[in-house]
């Protein structure tokens, strides 16, 4: 008997001897009968029985070989429950390929690893056969939004059951003030009849398919329960006398399904608002662009615009595109993208980021970036993949789910039994029966993780905070210590002025001489002189003889004086000394600052003066230490930078430990240390130099400027280079666990709570029908609560 046939993509393979070692290999792992290669078209076809994809990617691995994979998403309709959940997962991870499948019932999507080029019919088909609907996701988006047309449709549905129930249940209402009176049974009958076969339907095709699939699901229980409650009222009609009136049940099987649906519709809308972040977003992208060609404006669409366009921003629109501008001045408002709520400047050389809105400025714009490439496109795709994956508490979910729905089918079955034993009349056992299979519905159980993700994931991208998985949110929230690097983390990153001193007093004077050296050179240290020079509005005269001097600095000649700028090796070229500037000198070196001497060389050299330059500490460094501290929360310091420059950093923000003069390589080795002993760390970094370090961390934070954000080696990025995001991201990440811990709390209670009191015929099938609609919509509802959250200050 021939094997499963797999055919893996196999990449690392040159040569002849490569696909004979790869072959060698797969021929070794039990279970194989055939391995053949084909090297020019880079995959190898296996036949193999009792082997899963798991040994034959692991023994290529070992070879010195890699199987890629691919990721494909589909939208999956029909979901309703968490058994659905896991019976499309099943589903998918059969088909041959198949890596991994991950379903989320919020967003009704699934996100499958497949080895090789996927063939989305294959994985359509899987899903189909289990009882399911699914279509790739498009990459652009419909004009229409289809979500709101099946909510319109819900909602008439709902509308008509309601209506419908209503009668019904009014002699209910009649009892309470006294007033006994009752429908005719061919009334009752006309009016249950289209709830219960009509508005009802979906609960019969979606039970039978998960029958049909050798499983179970929400809406099987629903089926059974308010076929047998309708089954008993038929049942109780034909049997009752002439001109009696029976005892029927038609209002609690009609009334069930009315609130079920009523459930599944406000479910539904919430569903809507915890992905409303993703919407807001996709709603920032423009349809047209004003593209400037030989100095003609046309319009155009967005995708037809390439690389290196020239696009023309009028005041009040959106940008289009990413870019860069080549003309005009204006400001733009980035508060959707980026979380900053004040306008950003922006002048010729300036970024810009589509989707933002440019102010009273007309702009021309080079296009540097377009479609899936924009910063806009990468935030949607990492929020969805963060609302697309699993956090590590979803599995206890999707354990208990694969036998939640038999488990009750067999509880119901022990109560129809055990009121029969006890001699309950057969009505008494049937009801009490139906209250079990209508108030155990998985649906909460299925919400409650994926629907607090999602609007905790959303909240936070809305504020500027990224998370890029579901694992980062859920260990973020246990932190105990976070790890900073210092330049551009907490420092800006841009050297100024911080000390100065002229030996005659006159820093104005010594100021204006050095910025004129300056002129012209872009090195740092040079900027931070012309930039103090214009705050002051010190005007710098031209030199003469302007010289670099490797290494050492600069010189020139200035209204006929020789100086020059640069550092300690300058004066010891000159046979100069500090004289009493050596001890103000030493005490600024050991703050960690660069120090500059100017001194005239020429005719008899001597020192004019001495200027020191710092790292600015960054807005908000301090209140986000400050915040950190106030939740118990160590800080740590880990740089490459010289004690001295660490410690001054470290005392103006309170910093708990400092870890000076460490190598990139070693700042890994720093964090691993930190968790051996036994502390749960956070590093945050710029993401280059930080990568290794932001991969070692239990959660890596990158601090983003907004042009690359899809930093893989951390959890989370922050969208503006803000220190305080940084405990605001841990902030959020432990409201949405506590949101999870709290549905999971209830969705457990109701099911724990309700099922015993419908066995002992406590709940009536209509209360217990309200009760399982309320449990889903609770969920969802306390998990939309997050979108109130905001940064602290």
């Amino acid at each position: 008997m021939s094997g499963t046939p797999y055919t893996l993509p196999i990449s690392g393979m040159t040569c002849a001897s490569c696909a004979g070692r790869v072959e060698r290999a797969l021929l070794k792992v039990p279970g194989v009968d055939r391995a053949e290669v084909n090297l020019a078209a880079e995959q190898v076809r296996v036949d193999a029985h009792a082997v899963d994809l798991a040994g034959l990617v692991q023994a290529v691995e070992k070879a010195g070989y890699s199987v890629p994979a691919q990721t494909l998403e589909l939208a999956i309709g029909g979901m309703t429950c968490a058994s659905c959940v896991g019976r499309v997962e099943r589903a998918l991870l059969k088909v041959p390929g198949v890596r991994s499948a991950s379903v989320n019932l919020a967003s009704e999507r699934a996100r499958i690893e497949v080895l090789g080029a996927p063939d989305p019919a294959l994985l359509i088909q899987a899903v189909e056969n289990a009882g399911y609907q699914a279509q790739p996701l498009d990459e652009e988006r419909p004009a229409v939004d289809e979500g709101e047309r099946r909510l319109r449709r819900e909602r008439l549905t709902v509308i008509a059951a309601l209506l419908l129930a209503a009668p019904l249940v009014m002699p209910m209402f009649g009892d309470l003030i006294g007033q006994h009176w009752m429908l005719p049974p061919w009334v009752q009958f006309l009016l249950a009849t289209p709830v219960q076969f009509i508005l009802g339907a979906r609960f019969y095709v979606a039970g039978w398919k998960a029958v049909r699939a050798g499983a179970g699901n929400m809406d099987l229980l629903v089926a059974i329960g308010t076929s047998a409650g309708y089954g008993l009222s038929l049942y109780q009609w034909w049997a009752a006398p002439a001109g009696q009136m029976p005892h029927l049940y038609f209002e609690a099987s009609a009334v069930v399904i009315a609130l079920v649906l009523l459930g599944k519709y406000l479910e539904s809308r919430a569903k809507r608002q915890t992905s409303a972040a993703i919407r807001a977003l996709e709603a920032l992208r423009p349809d047209r662009a004003t593209r400037i060609i030989d100095g003609r404006e046309e319009e155009v669409a967005i995708a037809a615009l390439r690389l290196d366009d020239r696009v023309l921003v009028r005041p009040g629109e959106r940008f289009p595109v990413d870019g860069e501008v080549i003309e005009g001045e204006s400001q733009a408002d980035e508060a959707l993208i980026s979380g900053e709520s004040l306008p950003v400047p922006k002048a010729p050389g300036d970024r810009v980021t589509g989707g933002a809105i440019n102010g009273e400025g007309r702009l021309l714009v080079r296009t540097t970036a377009l479609g899936g490439e924009t910063v806009l496109a990468r935030i949607i795709r990492l929020v969805e993949d963060a609302q697309a994956a699993k956090a590590p508490i979803q599995k206890l979910v999707d354990r208990v789910s694969q036998v939640f729905v038999p488990a009750v089918l067999v509880i119901a079955l022990l109560t129809l039994a055990g009121w029969l034993l006890t001699g309950a009349p057969a009505e008494v056992a049937l009801i009490n029966a139906v209250a079990v299979l209508v108030i155990a519905c998985p649906c909460a159980l299925g919400l409650a993780t994926p629907a607090a993700i999602m609007a905790g994931t959303g909240v936070a991208a809305r504020h500027g905070i990224l998370i890029k998985d579901a694992e980062a949110l859920e260990v973020a929230h246990a932190v105990t210590a976070v790890a900073f690097d210092k330049t551009g983390t907490l420092t800006s990153g841009k050297p100024r002025i911080v000390h100065l001193h002229a030996i005659d007093g006159d820093e104005a004077t010594l100021l204006r001489q050095a910025g004129a050296l300056q002129r012209g050179s872009e090195h740092p240290l040079a900027r931070a002189v012309l930039e103090r020079c214009e705050e002051l509005h010190l005007e710098t005269a031209d030199v003469t003889r302007s010289q670099s001097l490797t290494g050492r600095g600069i010189a020139g000649e200035l209204d006929g004086r020789s100086l020059a700028l640069g550092n300690r090796r300058l004066l010891d070229e000159n046979g100069l000394e500090p004289g009493h500037l050596a001890n103000r000198a030493q005490e600024w070196e050991d703050e960690g600052r660069t120090l500059s001497w100017l001194i005239e060389t020429a005719p008899q050299p001597h020192v004019l003066g001495l200027i020191a330059f710092g790292d600015s500490l960054k807005e908000g460094a301090a209140d986000a230490v400050a915040a950190l501290n106030a939740r118990a929360i160590r800080s740590h310091l880990i740089t490459g930078d010289n004690r001295g420059s660490a410690r001054v950093v470290a005392e103006a923000l309170h910093i708990d430990s400092v870890h000076a003069e460490v190598l990139p390589a070693d700042k890994a080795a720093t964090v691993a240390d930190l968790k051996n002993k036994g502390a749960v760390v956070a590093m945050v970094g710029d993401g280059i130099n930080d990568a290794p370090a932001l991969a070692a961390a239990d959660v890596g934070i990158a601090m983003g400027g907004g042009t690359d954000v899809a930093m893989h080696a951390a959890g989370i990025t922050l969208m503006r280079g803000d220190p305080r995001l940084v405990p605001a991201a841990l902030e959020i990440s432990r409201r949405t666990y506590r949101k999870i811990q709290q549905n999971l709390f209830w969705a457990f209670i109701y099911n724990l709570v309700g099922i015993p009191l419908a066995a002992f015929g406590l709940l009536s099938p209509v209360v217990a029908g309200a009760a399982m609609a309320l449990s889903s919509v609770s969920v969802v509802s306390n998990a939309l609560l997050l979108k109130r959250w905001k940064p602290g200050p």
